[in-house]
């Protein structure tokens, strides 16, 4: 049973799980998002909540995988995270599961001098909830792994946009701590692996890859790789770690929230002392330039399969949806667009799922790119997630500022937002067939204000959105006339060979 499947490990070690022979129940908080999952059709997927009543998901399952990570979705996210570790611990207990896997984090927490920081929080985190998980009965087999690199993962996504934002960063002294990042390929193979060892049971087991780098070397190697110019890095003193996290989050798709706890676990060493592993589970692991290599390759090529930002964002699961009844949210504003085409639906619908990333939002993309940038300012994710495929959604999965609330081909694209906003928005199509080969989309922004700042905010954007929201809905138009869709193609042709 994998807890955490719709996020990034998770989402690729099921596939891995079942290559190699396992049966698989998915446990997951909103089920609808493994949907799209190429794996779906293979596995059993269970609603369930680590942080509240498990029920009958764990009933006949031999071995648990937790990989739910709650860092930066909250303020008492250290709290969700023990709560949640606790749940399952019973619930595995109760269930006669034989073994819990869970991926932790590498860090010294024996400080017994001065110049050794204490572990960050979100390091400590990690160490506590392998702690909580190994009080119960079942055996856990705990991996700790330092900065894992592949495609879509948040370590790689910061590093990338930093070293190819930034020809010169002025940085603190953690540019050159030290520490043994490792492919997310290995990190997979290990997971898989210590399943079938039983000497790996209650057993606290270090992971890394072959090179022991610091940030500094692992910044220029990143960009030898990407045919980039050599960066100049200027380490100072000076540079306090929430200033550091204020400008990670500018200029990289992380949310500072994320940021924050991430770039203070930066001044903590994190290399392998214990080489157990090397001998239950012998492995030829791949070096810190060929992870690089890999992820770059897959990112460029657009074949990213998950990526960090793909977990929901704290409590947008329980907001109130917009085909909810009036009584379940309050006031509720309303900017509304209708036009037709000459285009299938099929048409208008791909072409409302090739927005966002680097095709843009339309006509207006200035005024997007500042809306962006304001929410980078104020903490939010802004434009720069971008969007795992140039031309295809799956529900749930981050688009620039938005994720992806609900897809029905040919009909239906709805997006909720994620940038910071005082009050909860949507952005949504829906498209139906007008007369023989036309087709009718209608646009619509929703907005739920929360407290008098929600009704000052929404009357403050109003007069933008007459500039803004026609030519988004123009510029799918104009797309879908452009570019006509495979699955419209392929119906034309049945339609004349009948």
């Amino acid at each position: 049973m994998v807890l955490g499947a719709s996020g990034y490990i998770g989402g690729r070690l099921v596939g891995e799980l079942l290559d190699g022979g396992f049966a698989v129940r998915c446990v997951a908080r909103t089920p609808k998002k493994l949907e799209a999952a190429p794996w779906r059709d293979r596995v059993e997927v269970v609603q369930g909540d680590v942080e509240h009543d498990l029920g009958d998901a764990f009933a006949g399952a031999s071995a648990v995988y937790f990989l739910v990570h709650s860092i930066g979705d909250s303020s008492d996210w250290v709290d969700r995270e023990r709560r949640g570790a606790e749940n399952v611990r019973d619930a595995a207990a109760r269930s006669g599961v034989r073994r819990i896997v869970y991926l932790g984090g590498l860090g010294d927490d024996d400080v017994d001098d001065d110049t050794t920081p204490a572990l960050s929080e979100h390091l400590a985190s990690r160490r506590d909830v392998g702690r909580v998980l190994a009080q119960g009965p079942v055996p856990v087999s705990e991996l700790r792994a330092a900065v894992i690199i592949g495609s879509g993962s948040a370590s790689f996504e910061m590093l990338r946009y930093l070293v190819e934002n930034l020809p010169a960063m002025v940085t603190p002294k953690w540019v050159d701590t030290k520490c043994q990042p490792i492919a997310v390929r290995d990190v997979l193979r290990y997971l898989v692996h210590v399943l079938g060892v039983e000497q790996t049971a209650g057993k606290v087991l270090d992971i890394g890859g072959p090179d022991i780098v610091t940030y500094r070397e692992m910044m220029s190697i990143y960009a030898e790789e990407a045919g980039l110019r050599r960066r100049l890095v200027i380490p100072v003193p000076i540079l306090s770690p929430r200033l550091s996290s204020w400008w990670v989050g500018f200029v990289t798709p992380l949310p500072r929230s994320l940021a924050r706890p991430l770039v203070d676990s930066l001044v903590n060493e994190v290399i392998v002392h214990d080489h157990a592993i090397e001998h239950l589970c012998p492995a030829v692991l791949l070096s810190y330039r060929q992870a690089v290599r890999l992820a770059l390759g897959r990112t460029r090529s657009g074949t990213v399969v998950t990526r960090w930002a793909d977990a929901d964002s704290a409590g947008r699961h329980a907001a109130p949806a917009p085909t909810d009844p009036g009584w379940a949210g309050g006031t509720q504003f309303t900017d509304r667009r209708v036009r037709s085409t000459t285009s299938s639906p099929d048409e208008v619908y791909d072409a409302v799922c090739r927005l966002g990333g680097k095709r843009g939002w339309g006509r207006g993309e200035w005024l997007w790119r500042v809306r962006g940038n304001l929410d980078k300012l104020v903490g939010g994710p802004g434009l720069r997630r971008g969007r795992r495929h140039p031309a295809e959604l799956r529900v749930g999965e981050p688009l620039d500022f938005w994720r992806v609330e609900a897809l029905d081909p040919g009909r239906l694209v709805r997006l909720h937002a994620e940038m910071v906003l005082p009050g909860e928005a949507w952005l949504e199509w829906h498209i139906e067939p007008a007369g023989r080969t036309g087709t009718k989309v209608t646009q619509l922004a929703l907005f739920r204000p929360r407290g008098l700042w929600g009704n000052a905010y929404w009357f403050s954007i109003a007069p933008f959105h007459r500039f803004v929201f026609p030519g988004l809905l123009d510029g799918i138009i104009a797309d879908a006339e452009a570019s006509p869709s495979p699955r419209a193609s392929e119906r034309t042709t049945t339609e004349r060979a009948a």
